[in-house]
C-alpha cells in the first residue's frame, strides 16, 4: 500500500488523470483503500476519491471516520454527493445523517430522490440508539405459497439489492413475518415443493424500538448473522446485520471502558477529540472525586490525637486503603461485566451478595494474616492485631460495596459502569479510615 500511495501521489503531482483512472482497484480490500485515502493530504484525497470507480468510492466512503466523511462532503459537487448518498446502504446513510449538523443533513436530504428520501426519513424517525436507526430495509422476502423454484428465481432477481443473502424471510400478503429461512434450506429442497413445506415457523426477531444493545445480546445468544426487525404488528421492516452489530458492540465496550476510568464517554475517537473535549470529559469526575476524598481528610483530622499518640498507625494507612480500593475495584469490574453480558441479572443480587461475602471473607482472612505479621514486626502485637483485623474488615466491606453498587445503579436505571474504579476507591478510602481508627480505638482504648 505504501508503494501504491507513492505512485498515486506522483501521478497526481504530474496530473496524469487517465493513468489514475486506469488503476485496478479490484486487487485491494476496501478497508485498505480507505486507509490509503486518509493517508493522503486533503487536496489529493478529494482528487483520488473523484477518480475512483463509483462503486469503489461508495464502499470506501462507508469505512471513513465521521470527520473524514464530513470533510469529503464539503468538497464534492451536488451531483457527486447525490450519487454517493443514493448508493450508500440505508443504514450507513442514516448513520451519516445522525452525525451531521441539522442544516447539513437537510441539504443532503434534498439531494435524494423521492424513494430514498422516504426511506431516509423513515429510518431517522426512530429513537436514537434504537434498532430502527440501525436496520436496513434491503432484504429478500418470499411468499409461503411459492414453489422452491419460484422462490430461488425471485432471490436471483432481487439479490443484487440485498444487504445479505444468508437468510431469506417468508412474509404473507400484508408483509407480516412468518418465518426466517437459511438460504441453504431452499437450495437443498425439492424445487417442486412449496416454501411452506420447509417452514418451521420458529424465528427470532427484534422490534424497531428495541435498544440497539438488544441486537448485540440477541445476536450473541443465537449466533446468527442477521436479525429481522418488525413493528408492533409483526410487519417486517428490515434487518440488522453482523457488521452493524459489531460496530455497536465496540462503541458500547468503549463507553464502558471510559466510565470505569471515571471519564465521560467521548463522542468521537481520541484522535478526533480536541484538548477542550478531553479536558471537559474528565474534569467533572475529577472534581467530584476531590470532594469525596475530602471526607478522608476529615476522618484523619478527627483522629489526629490517636495518630500523634501512636504514630506507627500512620505507616499502614497506604497499605490498608490501597488493598481496600483494589478489592473493591476488582469486585466492581467483575460485576459490571457480568451485568453487561447478562451473566447476572439485577434480581440475583441476594445470591451474589452472599457469594461475594464468602469471597471477601476468604480474601480478608488471608490478607489479614499477612498484614498482622507486618504490623507485629513494625509495632508489636497490638498493632499487628489492629492492622490484621482492619485488613479483614476492609476487604470484606470493599468487596461488598464493589459488587452491590452496580446493582443499585441498575435498579435506578443508570449504567452500572458508572460504578467506576476511582469512585469505588474513593468510597473505600473513607470507609477504610473509619474502620481502621475504630478498631485502633477499641484495641488501644481511649488515647
Amino acid at each position: 500500500m505504501e508503494e501504491l500511495k507513492e505512485q498515486i501521489s506522483n501521478l497526481i503531482n504530474q496530473q496524469q488523470w487517465n493513468q489514475l483512472r486506469q488503476l485496478t482497484w479490484n486487487d485491494y480490500l476496501i478497508p485498505d483503500v480507505a486507509s490509503l485515502l486518509i493517508g493522503l493530504n486533503k487536496a489529493d484525497r478529494v482528487i483520488l476519491f473523484r477518480l475512483l470507480p463509483r462503486p469503489v468510492a461508495t464502499a470506501v466512503f462507508s469505512y471513513l471516520e465521521k470527520e473524514d466523511r464530513n470533510s469529503l462532503l464539503e468538497d464534492l459537487t451536488n451531483e457527486e454527493t447525490r450519487y454517493l448518498l443514493t448508493n450508500l446502504p440505508p443504514d450507513d446513510r442514516t448513520t451519516l445523517f445522525e452525525e451531521l449538523p441539522g442544516q447539513v443533513t437537510q441539504r443532503l436530504l434534498n439531494l435524494l430522490n423521492p424513494d430514498d428520501l422516504k426511506e431516509a426519513r423513515l429510518l431517522l424517525g426512530y429513537p436514537e440508539e434504537s434498532v430502527g436507526r440501525l436496520m436496513t430495509p434491503d432484504y429478500v422476502a418470499v411468499r409461503p405459497q411459492w414453489t422452491i423454484q419460484e422462490a430461488i428465481n425471485h432471490i436471483r432477481l432481487k439479490a443484487r439489492n440485498s444487504e445479505t443473502l444468508h437468510t431469506i424471510y417468508v412474509i404473507d400478503e400484508s408483509w407480516k413475518l412468518l418465518d426466517s429461512l437459511e438460504l441453504s434450506l431452499l437450495i437443498l429442497a425439492n424445487p417442486q415443493e412449496t416454501v411452506e413445506a420447509i417452514m418451521s415457523k420458529s424465528f427470532i426477531s427484534l422490534s424497531a424500538f428495541d435498544d440497539r444493545e438488544m441486537a448485540v445480546k440477541v445476536m450473541q445468544k443465537y449466533d446468527v448473522f442477521s436479525l429481522p426487525v418488525v413493528d408492533s404488528d409483526g410487519i417486517l421492516l428490515g434487518l440488522v446485520t453482523f457488521d452493524d452489530v459489531m460496530d455497536v458492540a465496540e462503541e458500547e465496550a468503549t463507553e464502558d471502558f471510559h466510565k470505569t476510568a471515571a471519564v465521560t464517554p467521548l463522542k468521537a475517537s481520541y484522535q478526533e477529540s480536541s484538548i477542550k473535549d478531553l479536558v471537559g470529559k474528565r474534569m467533572g469526575w475529577l472534581i467530584a472525586l476531590v470532594f469525596v476524598s475530602l471526607l478522608s481528610s476529615g476522618v484523619i483530622a478527627l483522629y489526629e490525637q490517636t495518630l500523634q499518640t501512636v504514630i506507627v498507625l500512620t505507616v499502614f494507612i497506604p497499605l490498608l486503603l490501597g488493598s481496600g480500593g483494589n478489592a473493591g475495584a476488582q469486585a466492581s469490574t467483575l460485576m459490571v461485566r457480568a451485568l453487561a453480558t447478562s451473566d447476572v441479572t439485577a434480581d440475583e443480587w441476594i445470591r451474589v451478595f452472599f457469594k461475594e461475602l464468602m469471597v471477601g471473607l476468604f480474601l480478608g482472612v488471608f490478607m489479614g494474616i499477612i498484614s498482622s505479621i507486618f504490623g507485629s514486626m513494625r509495632g508489636g502485637l497490638q498493632i499487628g492485631l489492629i492492622v490484621g483485623l482492619t485488613m479483614l474488615t476492609i476487604i470484606i466491606a470493599a468487596n461488598l460495596i464493589g459488587v452491590m453498587l452496580p446493582f443499585i445503579l441498575t435498579k435506578m436505571n443508570l449504567d452500572p459502569a458508572v460504578a467506576s474504579n476511582p469512585l469505588i476507591t474513593s468510597i473505600t478510602d473513607v470507609m477504610g479510615l473509619l474502620i481502621y481508627f475504630a478498631i485502633a480505638t477499641m484495641v488501644l482504648g481511649p488515647l
